[in-house]
């Protein structure tokens, strides 16, 4: 029989407690336990950036870390970033108005990486967004639009000031 492990974690500011064996990878975690299936697994090697989330602010690939790792820390995912009533973020919309998904399978990454990018740095350039999503693949936008978006969110974001 497996041993498991008492893990706290706070998820989308909710705190979620379990027992988790050891090899248990965030990403299984947060799909397969938690349901919240917005975070995508890609690669399952930390390259394509779909599994991207936060931890304590900052974008991880949870493909390649366990949920024990993340005991005692906040975790959003892409649902955690919608608005309080479930609706799409701003980062959320301004993708859907500068037609940044096409499959729409890395744009949870993509959103994830952009939403760190512009808590960090309010108006970024075209290089920093482009560095920001750099370790995210996409293969039907070719990340012009995806640009954009980030672009237009950040300029939302500094009309609402």
């Amino acid at each position: 029989m497996e041993q498991l492990y008492a893990i706290s974690i706070e998820v989308n500011g909710r705190l979620c407690e379990a027992q988790v064996p050891a090899r248990l990878t965030l990403v299984d975690f947060l799909r397969d336990t938690l349901r919240l299936t917005g975070t995508h697994a890609g690669c399952e090697h930390g390259i394509c950036g779909a599994c991207s989330v936060l931890l304590d602010g900052q974008p991880v690939r949870s493909c390649i870390m366990f949920a024990v790792q993340a005991d005692g820390c906040k975790v959003t995912t892409i649902e955690g970033l919608a608005r309080p009533d479930g609706t799409p973020g701003a980062l959320q919309d301004a993708f859907c108005e500068a037609h940044a998904l096409q499959c729409g399978y890395c744009t949870p990454g993509m959103i994830v990486a952009a939403h760190a990018l512009l808590e960090s740095n309010p108006a970024p350039e075209e290089r920093e967004i482009r560095e920001a999503i750099g370790g995210n693949l996409c293969r039907c936008t070719g990340y012009q639009q995806i640009v954009d978006a980030v672009k237009l969110a950040a300029s939302k974001r500094a009309e609402n000031v």
